[in-house]
């Protein structure tokens, strides 16, 4: 593994992709300049997946523009398939795959109407086109969907569209910008094959931004960026080597709750990553981690700790810079009010159902949530997750069935339910061109606050998720993991005893997503009810117990250990929840 570098030898023959020394500096009117790149030189490899990671404002997107000739480099050089980026800009973006995050797809025109449209832009030749589409369908799977509208489609299905569109013209290298992110595991598996494959039988050079750190695994060479610098690159197998001894499995005993530990463990000295797997925590420590989690554990744990295995997800956690304590959330917790308080079960369905014209989207549901509970709403993209979610909140309308918070009936107290509950969406909602301050005093008066208990709950986001420095910043310009934080915020600045968060961590990196669930963890404790939606199958380990849909129906209800254990087999006896997911999911699971 090579750590931060000045420069690299001449580019080999292979390479698709060469950096050399490329800084990149970005300036505004009337702000500093800010630097998006540092010195970065690195090579990608034809034949082979180069991998791109980092945490929020680490550089990734960047990188990826300046390679599709889209950006230009401040200073250094970037040669793609032998060409300049600022002086062949033109050619590269005529040779080169490109997907960025939001890929430009047209809602309105169908698969095979934004195929040929792209065609049309690539300039590929018409006699070329009917194989090249069939040949794509076919390894996408979406021949049968050619006439469906692009908007109707789910969302793993558009990230496969926008990938078909992307390869078009038979590109010779491949630009991926976190293409997998907001898809199910099924729908992140499909469209890893489909990378593999173009690499395994064209030969082709892939560049992929990424943040799950597991496919990073998956990459034959791995590039760590940190707010613009290179930290490091290698094999996986590279990053591995260097935890040896440095990861812990913690075993509670039978009937000893695991979030507790968990949360004790992640705040303590040495201890730099902690997370919950299969219902145990895994810990990754600076030394030797068996002596620092049996030094930090609780008085009275009655478990185990035994040496694991590293995975890169390990090394990237140790290797990225700490600044201050990490993971800990902060500050007062929200109120229970003494009507919710008493109640066990405080979100409750019947036969719930949604239609939208003859399509039944939501298919006769029912579920108890109970009174602190972490429940998760799982499925694959097209499931009914948001449906269902977005009617439980009040915002969509029931067809038929009923749905009753806090005791009461939500068709006949819509407004009651509202006070109450906290919602967070998927897409970032807050207003762009208002201040972080703004924001929270928009939606703390929409919430009903007085004056001042608008300043007190405000001055309480400020406390609870570090928004202190970025007080005076438009949203818009926050960077990912702060704008999770400021939705938050202004979810709860009502003080709701139930929670609904909509994909609350997709897009965001890891340390955001870590900090999120401790906090959430800490608000369960409290009382809060969390209902969430999430495609990052770990984090499903959090949830006290959860519901996976498919085609608007129940597949599965239970504990993390019981969705697990739906899964067994003789091969595999200790089964991931993203194993039981995807097998679910394709119909292999035992009896829900």
């Amino acid at each position: 593994m090579t750590n931060v570098v000045g420069s690299v030898a001449a580019a080999r023959q292979d390479a698709v992709l060469s950096v050399r020394n490329l800084s990149k500096s970005f300036t505004a009117k009337n702000k500093a300049v800010t630097s998006g790149l540092q010195d970065v030189s690195l090579e990608a490899m034809a034949a082979q997946v180069t991998g791109l990671v980092g945490a929020d404002g680490a550089g990734k997107t960047t990188l990826i523009r300046i390679a599709a000739g889209l950006l230009s480099p401040t200073s250094g050089s970037v040669t793609v398939l032998g060409l300049d980026s600022v002086a062949e800009s033109i050619k590269i973006q005529s040779r080169v795959g490109y997907m960025p995050q939001k890929f430009g797809l047209y809602q309105d025109l169908t698969v095979a109407e934004n195929m040929t449209l792209y065609a049309d832009l690539q300039g590929v030749p018409v006699a070329q086109r009917s194989e090249r589409y069939e040949q794509l369908l076919e390894m996408t799977g979406l021949a049968p969907f050619t006439r469906r509208r692009a908007g109707a489609l789910s969302g793993g299905m558009k990230q496969k569209l926008g990938l078909a569109c992307a390869l078009i013209k038979s590109p010779r290298m491949l630009l991926l910008d976190e293409p997998t992110v907001g898809v199910d595991p099924v729908s992140r598996r499909e469209l890893w094959k489909i990378v593999y494959k173009l690499v395994a039988t064209d030969g082709i050079g892939v560049l992929v931004s990424t943040a799950y750190l597991d496919e990073a695994e998956r990459c034959d060479h791995v590039v760590v960026l940190h707010e613009g610098a290179l930290l490091a690159s290698g094999t996986p197998d590279d990053f591995k080597k260097q935890m040896q001894g440095k990861v812990a499995l913690v075993s509670p005993a039978a009937g000893e709750p695991t979030r507790p530990i968990y949360t004790h463990l992640a705040s303590k000295n040495h201890i730099v990553d902690a997370t919950i797997r299969s219902g145990r925590i895994r810990a990754v420590a600076d030394n030797n981690a068996v002596n620092v989690v049996d030094d930090a554990l609780p008085t009275g744990f009655a478990g185990t700790v035994a040496k694991a295995a590293p995975n890169f997800e390990d090394s990237f956690m140790l290797l990225i810079p700490r600044k201050g304590p990490q993971f800990q959330a902060n500050g007062n917790q929200p109120a229970l009010e003494k009507d919710i308080a008493n109640e066990d079960v405080v979100v409750e369905t019947r036969s719930l159902q949604k239609f939208f014209g003859d399509f039944e989207a939501v298919k006769k549901l029912s579920f108890d949530v109970h009174r602190g509970e972490i429940f998760g709403l799982l499925g694959p993209n097209g499931a009914g997750k948001s449906t269902t979610f977005r009617m439980l909140c009040g915002l969509l309308p029931a067809s038929a069935g009923e749905i009753r918070v806090a005791g009461r009936d939500l068709r006949r107290s819509r407004a009651w339910a509202r006070s109450r509950l906290g919602y967070m969406a998927q897409q970032f909602s807050m207003y762009g061109q208002l201040s972080v301050t703004e924001n929270l005093g928009f939606f703390g008066k929409a919430y009903g606050l007085d004056r001042k208990r608008l300043r007190q709950r405000i001055d309480w986001a400020f406390e609870e998720f570090g928004l202190t420095p970025w007080a005076d910043k438009a949203a818009g310009d926050l960077p990912g993991g702060y704008k999770q934080r400021l939705a938050m915020a202004a979810a709860l600045l009502h003080e709701p005893e139930i929670l609904f968060l909509d994909e609350p961590t997709s897009g965001v990196d890891p340390f955001a997503r870590r900090e999120f669930w401790l906090r959430i963890n800490s608000f369960a404790q409290q009382g809060v009810t969390v209902i969430v939606t999430t495609h990052f199958m770990e984090e499903a380990e959090y949830c006290d117990r959860m519901l996976i849909m498919s085609r608007g129906d129940t597949l599965a209800m239970g504990t993390p250990a019981e969705i697990r254990a739906l899964a067994s087999t003789e091969e595999n006896r200790e089964p991931t929840i993203e194993d039981a997911f995807i097998a679910l999911a394709e119909g292999q699971a035992g009896e829900a």
